[in-house]
């Protein structure tokens, strides 16, 4: 069978449970091995607390949707630096996910309960990729929130832009890149002169 066409397959059962049907979704394998999500997951929002340079204490938001369709759980999401004057550089220890999501201004709207559990999570300095895996991996029908802590904010202003891919469970599984976290940060305007 073509890969072409094993795209375009989406495997939905309906099964009865007490008279009722309840659509089920299987993931999609290749006969690789490979396994694709049948309804990736969504880059809802990314969202900073604070937009100045070389501000300590910030926190980077991601929402991400995982839907009821998806085929598989999340296992794993990448967020790697694309575009951008400097490297930013986190504090990998003080990562957090949370179910649920955060309000305009970084603060969540959730109960303690909501935190997630973290596997490793991982920083690639060459290609400016931190990997944050779920353990255990996030069931569909669910919206999360990782929380990436900077070491600060770039010294450099201008835009920043972060690509985030999804990974489903599987020993060979296909990332799903959702799109990118555009931050943008400004000089500290307290600090102009205007004559």
């Amino acid at each position: 069978m073509r890969v072409a066409t094993l795209f375009r397959i989406t495997l939905s059962l309906a099964i009865s449970i007490g008279g009722v049907a309840v659509p089920v979704t299987q993931a999609v394998q290749l006969r690789d091995g490979t396994v694709y999500f049948v309804q990736p997951p969504k880059l809802v929002d990314a969202t900073t607390t604070y937009k100045d340079v070389n501000v300590w204490g910030a926190t980077y938001y991601f929402k991400i949707n995982v839907p009821e369709n998806a085929g598989e759980s999340l296992q794993k999401v990448t967020i790697a630096q694309r575009e951008g004057a400097e490297n930013i550089r986190y504090d990998l220890n003080d990562t957090r996910a949370f179910v649920g999501t955060s309000d305009a201004y970084g603060g969540l709207r959730l109960r303690k309960e909501s935190r997630l559990t973290l596997g490793p999570v991982t920083a690639e300095r060459e290609t400016r990729t931190v990997t944050v895996n779920f353990n255990p991996p996030v069931t569909p029908g669910q919206t999360v929130t990782i929380a990436l802590h900077p070491v600060k904010n770039p010294s450099f202003s201008g835009v920043y832009l972060l690509g985030v891919t999804a990974f489903p469970v599987g020993e060979k599984s296909h990332g799903q890149f959702l799109g990118f976290g555009r931050f943008q940060f400004y000089s500290n305007r307290s600090n102009w002169w205007f004559p």
